[in-house]
């Protein structure tokens, strides 16, 4: 970003804005229809220009992350810029390099107006860099050239190409207020150009009709002589404007106008990363020109930082075992941004004291299971690549990885007290990690080895289960000792999924033998109840207060049944809500195969009145379990660039041959399939790219009520309630003004205004009219609110308090409305419980932090004690052998004085 505080980078069809000075990240709600290629950021860092795969682009405004503009350039786009100036940017696509004005301040009806054409480039451009006036503009191609173009029309330069490489170019730059150049290639080479001609020598040239009639006046002076070495002429655009130069042929010097002196260029060294022998393929590149600072990414995952124009390495270093695919530098030039797409990372690199000042890496796999830590405030999540993520839920950052696992993480579980996170895997161990410490503490395993694939943990924490796919039966251990106690047999099927009771001892366990058995683990783990379904079980979950059991079946249903007495209690047919798109290689359609669709995974609202079903589709419903009614369904992606997304097949892509979208067309790129000999089409096959489908894994619930979160295709995604900014009044009328309540804020009526801001429910407003209540009237204030109030400013109070600084300010009023009404919100406990919840989660949240600070402060204070206890002691020490000294002296004296006594005596 501008400031240099944040790191804009895409993920898959949406952009996340990293915050590395607070650590948080944010992901923008605009979305394009594909992965996003490329991004460009005005000068000013208000405006983005994001666009996809297909080259669709739309303009985004990063200050209200709004959607302005949507415009097609109808082929893949290779990079964008914005020149420094902010009035114009450039997109390569194909072999072309298009100028367009930049959207303004004015309100325009087309955003993306064309200025200028440039052509010149025999193959694919790849990279942009401009002058630091906007002046001139440089393109990079695949044909291994460099074209320099102005963006204005200057007499001594039109275009100029510079050669001198044997590959792709990756990166060109320019220098410092210079038309120096310097271009990078793919095969490790560096050139450096040097200009005769300052960026002040740019001379305006004539226009075009101009030029048309000094060139007739000069043909008819010339009449007669041969016109051979004419090698440049001008499109003209239908509106008769210049479309840019086109070459014929040969790269030459274009006709120099009379009188100035054509630009020209020399190359003044060539230098080369690549040791001889070891061949290792530069894939990005960054330059800082301020502080002529040269950073190259490999295909190897190192990276190397240089001087220029000296040429000298200041240090190379390995950051990953993948290639760099894009390097950023901030505008001071001290953290440098790296990302590897193979690998889903993103690291920023302080490269002065050589340490990361942000490091995160997401599943490079599927993402199988997820669970919410008791307050809400962390995720964890299992994946396919074995590896167990701790996510938090306030920053969306991973702060811890657990690798422990040497096969996919099936599923994972926090334990109640929140400290502990169980996950199991297909590797055959269960393993208990210790979230004080972070390290494995218990690894649990069966005595024949099994696949787990599901998973469960009871509510005091100590009984572990996990059932098997390969054996059909449930493995019990002790978290306290890690032993196995049981192994409980019945099910005649691959156990799919697990729940323990929330107030009881009892564990259900549903399978594809079409039943639900519920086993007490009190009495000796016998079958207390089996519950027969018309279907395979696929998922159970129980309701928060432990009295009602969900079960999705194989064929689309979702029934609820009564624990206590096995009773069913009623279903939802839910075939028709999940939606299915057709994927590319399937030979039916999407209605047809929908049939044989049903939900996955199983998920409570914290209050217990919906519930969240998802499966293999991009939708996830919420019902209400009461009236049996499909609330609302999310879609999670519109994504395009995964599979199963559209109901329709494009007719356009089928061929008597097949389906195009099925051949890959990036063999021999950079990421596609590396062709193993010349002419031959079948190359490393391991590396061919492949579309994922879309699907959702894993849903949960957040204990505070106001969030839920599901482990997608498309990564960790978080629904909350509290990101809108959305204007809900309540019981409106046209007394209730901010005017209004301000008046009766002066007239110190502070209950009547608290109550008027809650009726227009405008978030600043409430917290405006509650920080001006003085803190004796806080208890006065809360004795005197009606009891729909009490709820609405308790759950203000919870959502404030996690991100005010007023600590004891909004703690004194919690206390102040548990205390006063805390037995009518106990008799409505389960319509407060979230609140609470979330009371607790942003209390637990400030109690850490002050913690932390609180213990380094008394660690201080009693190390500065001890000191300068140790330096009275020295002091002390010092004092009484300065007594001791001057004791001997005044000795001695008396001694000396006794002698010269007994002299004179004598």
């Amino acid at each position: 970003s501008k400031d240099g505080n944040s790191v804009i980078s895409p993920v898959g069809n949406r952009i996340s804005v990293f915050d590395l000075k607070n650590n948080k990240s944010e992901t923008l709600p605009a979305s394009t229809t594909k992965n996003i290629s490329c991004l460009g950021i005005s000068p000013d860092g208000n405006l983005a220009i994001l666009i996809d795969e297909d080259g669709a682009a739309i303009l985004v405004s990063l200050v209200t992350r709004a959607v302005l503009h949507h415009h097609h350039f109808h082929s893949p786009v290779h990079s964008v810029s914005f020149s420094p100036d902010g009035r114009k940017f450039v997109i390569t696509k194909e072999n072309v390099a298009l100028m367009y004005h930049a959207p303004g301040r004015n309100r325009e009806f087309n955003a993306f107006a064309l200025d200028k054409s440039y052509y010149g480039p025999f193959d694919e451009t790849t990279c942009i860099d401009w002058t630091d006036d906007s002046k001139c503009f440089a393109v990079g191609s695949k044909d291994m050239t460099t074209w320099i173009f102005g963006a204005q029309r200057w007499a001594n330069l039109i275009y100029y190409s510079l050669g001198g490489h044997k590959d792709i170019i990756v990166g060109c730059f320019f220098e410092n207020d210079s038309l120096d150049m310097y271009t990078v290639s793919q095969e490790g080479t560096l050139c450096v150009w040097e200009s005769d001609t300052e960026l002040e020598g740019l001379r305006k040239g004539p226009k075009y009709s101009e030029r048309k009639k000094m060139e007739e006046e000069k043909k008819k002076r010339e009449e007669g002589e041969s016109n051979e070495d004419d090698d440049v002429e001008d499109i003209v655009g239908e509106d008769g404007e210049t479309r840019g130069d086109v070459i014929k042929g040969s790269a030459d010097t274009p006709k120099q106008v009379e009188g100035i002196k054509n630009v020209c260029y020399s190359q003044r060294s060539k230098h080369y990363f690549n040791k001889a022998g070891d061949f290792n393929k530069l894939t990005a590149a960054a330059f800082h020109k301020k502080t002529h600072i040269l950073v190259t990414g490999f295909a190897s995952g190192a990276f190397h930082l240089h001087e220029l124009p000296e040429f000298d390495l200041i240090h190379s270093l390995s950051i990953s075992d993948q290639r760099i695919s894009t390097i950023a530098m901030n505008p001071t030039g001290d953290w440098i941004g790296f990302g590897c797409s193979g690998l889903g990372q993103l690291l920023v690199w302080e490269w002065q004291s050589e340490s990361y000042v942000f490091k995160q890496q997401g599943h490079f796999n599927n993402m199988n299971s997820l669970a919410y830590s008791p307050d809400g405030q962390y995720l964890v999540t299992g994946g396919d690549d074995g590896k167990v993520k701790m996510w938090n839920t306030n920053s969306g950052l991973c702060f811890v990885t657990f690798t422990e696992h040497s096969s996919s993480v099936t599923n994972v579980a926090f334990t109640s007290s929140g400290f502990v996170v169980v996950s199991a895997s297909l590797d055959g161990t269960v393993r208990a990690f210790d979230l004080h410490r972070y390290r494995n503490f218990r690894t649990m395993t069966s005595p024949r080895p099994a696949q787990f694939s599901s998973l469960a943990v009871d509510s005091s924490g100590e009984l572990v289960c996990a059932g098997s796919q390969d054996s059909f039966e449930i493995f019990l251990w002790s978290m306290q000792t890690g032993r196995l106690l049981e192994v409980l047999s019945g099910h005649e099927g691959p156990v799919s999924n697990l729940c323990f009771s929330p107030v009881q001892s009892v564990l259900a366990s549903v399978s594809w033998d079409k039943t639900v058995r519920l086993w007490d683990m009190l009495d000796s783990w016998q079958t207390k109840e089996t519950l027969r379904l018309t279907s395979d079980g696929l998922a159970v979950t129980y309701r928060p207060d432990g009295q009602e059991l969900a079960v999705a079946s194989l064929d689309g249903e979702i029934t609820f049944w009564t624990p206590q007495t096995g009773g069913q209690t009623g279903s939802i047919a839910g075939r028709h809500d999940l939606q299915m798109g057709r994927k590319e290689t399937e030979k039916i359609t999407a209605k047809q195969s929908a049939k044989g669709k049903s939900f996955t995974s199983l998920c409570y609202s914290a209050d217990g009145e919906s519930i969240l079903a998802g499966g293999q589709s991009k939708f996830v419903c919420i019902y209400n379990i009461k009236e049996h009614v499909l609330m609302k369904k999310f879609e999670i992606s519109c994504n395009l660039s995964l599979d199963a997304m559209e109901e329709f097949l494009d007719r356009r892509k089928m061929t008597e041959f097949g389906s195009l979208s099925l051949v890959d067309e990036g063999t021999g790129d950079g990421d596609g399939v590396e062709l193993s000999l010349p002419g031959v089409k079948r190359g490393d096959m391991s590396s061919r790219r492949f579309i994922p489908e879309i699907r959702v894994s894993s849903l949960c619930f957040s204990p505070t009520g106001r969030s839920w979160a599901a482990a997608s295709t498309e990564g960790l995604l978080i629904y909350s309630l509290d990101a809108s900014l959305v204007f809900d009044p309540y019981d409106l009328d046209m007394d209730v003004t901010p005017a209004s309540i301000r008046q009766q804020m002066k007239k110190k009526e502070w209950a009547s205004a608290i109550l008027l801001s809650f009726r227009l429910n405008e978030m600043p407003l409430i917290r405006e009219v509650l920080e001006a209540v003085p803190y004796d009237q806080i208890t006065v204030v809360c004795s005197s609110l009606p009891d729909v109030y009490v709820d609405k400013l308790l759950n203000f109070v919870a959502s404030t308090l996690e991100k005010s600084n007023h600590l004891q300010f909004y703690l004194s009023w919690a206390q102040c409305l548990l205390t006063l009404h805390g037995q009518k919100l106990k008799n409505r406990s389960g319509a407060v419980l979230p609140t609470v919840q979330q009371l607790l989660k942003s209390i637990q949240r400030h109690s850490d932090d002050l913690s932390k600070l609180c213990d380094w402060n008394i660690y201080n204070i009693r190390y500065a004690a001890a000191l300068s206890k140790q330096r009275g002691m020295k002091r002390t020490a010092a004092e009484s052998l300065s007594d001791e000294e001057e004791e001997e002296e005044e000795e001695v004296e008396m001694d000396s004085g006794g002698d010269e006594e007994n002299i004179y005596n004598e």
